[in-house]
């Protein structure tokens, strides 16, 4: 047997370095496991923020929450740009050695359960293979990206690509683009290559409702605080709680989604744009909330740009030509480039490889209804099997750093009670599945995300919120710390 072909064992086999890769290999260390690898399908480590290199990239979470709590991070700014967080990612790879923990460019392409020696064999598209007792995976919601099958998109003789996979060597500059999608990644784009191309078409479904970003550059002294782990925490937390509050909102009281929110956002419409047709074409007609609120100073006024054209639903797409894109009300745009800011298989592409359980279970059949787990975390039929950011684990209202490492409470509490028990697997019950599963969607039917009449990503094809989790998130770190042992069983 070939050494490609012999698999390699270990305890934990984690999938993905992003945070959630990062945070499982952290904790995994705090709790005595160092028998741990890291597989990461790209050639470099770090994921979402080391990926998304598009111009503008930055994240809609203030900094000292988007962040791993044991990892304070001496930031510029309230909120941090994509090259700060490339450098804080690669900070805590660097501190906790991860790196030498990782293969890179090994891209999971199955994993299964083998029952004879209750462990996991994990397969790679190279041909390298992993086995192990317990697999994380961190891989991610928002690793996977979506482009529609527009009509035609194969004929366009220009360039295209994602902003997932921004091409740095075209140069844009001068250039006639389109950019389809208006979501959080087009809204950093538009602004950010505006005033250097000729002529800018964005090609919006429906609109977002946008309010003011209140950044703010930290000045010397403040950052010398900062840099104070108190301080540090006490600043982490008052953000944390003014952050928590937005929950009420989303799922008690639309009157103070409106005081909070809409209010704010009529007003920044009304204050950046002058022209009423505009205005009447960036103000969504559902519950604010209901689709993700973008963060943004300069969207607006990009959008204003003589060179800048906004395209809605009434004149989208009606098919890609081999010179551009030919709109609904038959107007023929000349283009060199494409942008597809088009999202991620977020739902019900939570896992992109093939996961094949107990008595040969596909998670496929597992989740034909829906994609569903136990605390978002852990299934019926997989044993030692963890996803991290899993079925509605999504955050709308803080940082999905803050579920994470709730999650990583839950996952460490599992299998400490494997290793105290001397048993090999831990799997969650059906029915303590079922009851969690059917809790959740209960309370989402109070929320925004359920009732505030817009088509988002975070519904699945079933019509089930699928991304979001329902309530506060400190409910959710309470549910995790809390091991239930009575829905579990040990072998």
């Amino acid at each position: 047997m070939s050494e490609q072909q012999q698999a390699s064992r270990h305890q934990v086999v984690i999938i993905g370095s992003g945070f959630g890769g990062q945070c499982a290999a952290i904790n995994l260390k705090k709790n005595g496991i160092d028998d741990y690898v890291i597989l990461e399908r790209r050639d470099f480590m770090g994921g979402t923020w080391c990926q998304n290199t598009y111009p503008g990239a930055a994240v809609d979470v203030q900094s000292a929450l988007y962040s791993i709590a044991s990892e304070p991070y001496d930031w510029s700014q309230m909120f941090a740009d994509g090259d700060e967080l490339q450098r804080y990612t690669n900070h805590v790879i660097d501190k906790h050695r991860l790196r030498e923990k990782t293969r890179t460019g090994c891209n999971v392409s199955s994993i299964r359960w083998q029952e004879a020696s209750q462990q996991w064999q994990v397969s790679c598209e190279d041909g390298r293979r992993f086995l192990a007792q317990f697999i994380i995976n961190a891989s991610g919601p928002l690793s996977t990206p979506v482009i529609p099958a527009f009509k035609g998109r194969e004929r366009f003789e220009g360039h295209s690509f994602h902003t997932n996979n921004w091409d740095h060597n075209y140069d844009y500059r001068g250039k006639k683009v389109a950019i389809i999608g208006s979501g959080a990644s087009a809204a950093q784009v538009i602004p950010a290559i505006a005033e250097d191309v000729a002529q800018l078409h964005v090609f919006q479904r429906s609109p977002h409702w946008v309010i003011p970003r209140p950044d703010y550059r930290f000045k010397p002294w403040q950052r010398a605080i900062l840099r104070r782990r108190w301080a540090y925490k006490l600043l982490r937390q008052a953000v944390y709680w003014a952050l928590e509050s937005r929950v009420i909102g989303f799922k008690y009281s639309e009157a103070m989604l409106n005081i909070l929110a809409k209010r704010r956002a009529l007003k920044h419409i009304n204050k950046q744009i002058a022209d009423p047709e505009l205005r009447a074409k960036v103000t969504p007609d559902y519950t604010i909330g209901c689709k993700r609120i973008i963060l943004s100073d300069t969207l607006y006024p990009a959008y204003c740009r003589d060179n800048v054209t906004l395209h809605c639903s009434e004149d989208g797409i009606a098919e890609i030509t081999e010179r551009g894109i030919r709109t609904q009300q038959g107007q023929d745009l000349d283009l060199d480039l494409i942008v597809y800011s088009t999202g991620y298989d977020a739902t019900d592409g939570v896992i992109s490889y093939s996961v094949e359980g107990r008595g040969g279970q596909t998670l496929q059949s597992a989740w034909a209804e829906f994609p569903r787990a136990y605390l978002g975390t852990s299934m019926p039929g997989f044993p030692n099997l963890f996803v991290v950011t899993g079925p509605n684990t999504g955050i709308g209202h803080t940082s999905a750093i803050v579920i994470i490492e709730a999650q990583m409470d839950y996952i460490m509490n599992s299998i400490r009670a494997v290793q105290r028990s001397n048993s090999k697997t831990i799997e969650v019950n059906r029915d303590a599945e079922k009851r969690y599963t059917e809790h959740i969607h209960s309370e989402m039917e109070r929320t925004v995300w359920k009732s505030g009449g817009c088509n988002s990503w975070y519904q699945s094809k079933s019509g089930h919120v699928i991304a979001m989790f329902p309530g506060f998130s400190f409910t959710y770190r309470r549910w995790t710390r809390n091991f239930r042992p009575n829905d579990h069983q040990l072998s």
